[in-house]
């Protein structure tokens, strides 16, 4: 990979002190499917932060892992599960590494759900959707949250490179051979810690594996 993914986050997540940079709270589009959820017993977060959403499916009831790459981030992640007395599985990893993912999580998850993982081009993209592909048991979901190009537009989070931006034919073609069951594109504000926060160009996606 072009940038070392792990020196950059760990400086975000260092540079925010004791706070947490996107919040604590739940990524909006995942909270807002909470019933959907329910529908699966096993759940992994990829490129998870500082665990605010593994954390919350985790209080959803879920059986949860979460995948980061970022050493302090894992660790204010499992303050906060041990603050909110959840237990989550954390792993410091990284997603694109070769030989990921292992064996043992290979379709061991009812959902895998990437929230704002937009941190690589189109050029490793293919591989990010890969594992995360790998990562779903058949009959399995991915949910993913990210930003339009017209994020450029408001610059209120999210990579300033537009080729890592997801638009509607980007996401149906890398599931072209998945059932789509929601796909929508729209604006809101977002409030998420000091990292995401305002008017933002959103995208959402749940596909089903065959």
């Amino acid at each position: 990979m072009p940038i070392n993914q792990e020196s950059v986050w760990t400086k975000r997540y260092q540079d925010a002190g004791e706070d947490y940079l996107f919040g604590t709270e739940p990524n909006r589009f995942l909270a807002h499917r909470a019933d959907l959820l329910q529908e699966g017993r096993t759940a992994l977060s990829v490129a998870d932060g500082e665990g605010r959403n593994s954390v919350w499916l985790a209080e959803q009831g879920l059986e949860v892992t979460a995948v980061e790459i970022s050493s302090v981030a894992v660790h204010k992640a499992r303050r906060l599960a041990a603050g909110r007395k959840v237990q989550v599985d954390f792993m410091q990893a990284d997603m694109l590494a070769p030989g990921w993912p292992p064996a043992a999580l290979q379709g061991a998850f009812d959902w895998v759900v990437g929230i704002f993982i937009q941190f690589v081009g189109p050029e490793w993209r293919e591989r990010q959707f890969e594992v995360m592909k790998q990562l779903t048991r058949p009959g399995g979901r991915i949910l993913l949250q990210g930003y339009t190009p017209k994020q450029l537009e408001y610059r209120t989070g999210g990579p300033s490179a537009v080729e890592n931006l997801y638009t509607p034919e980007i996401l149906r073609e890398a599931f072209a051979d998945w059932t789509m069951e929601e796909l929508v594109e729209y604006e809101e504000d977002v409030n998420e810690g000091a990292g995401h926060r305002g008017r933002s160009a959103l995208i959402g996606l749940v596909a089903r594996k065959p």
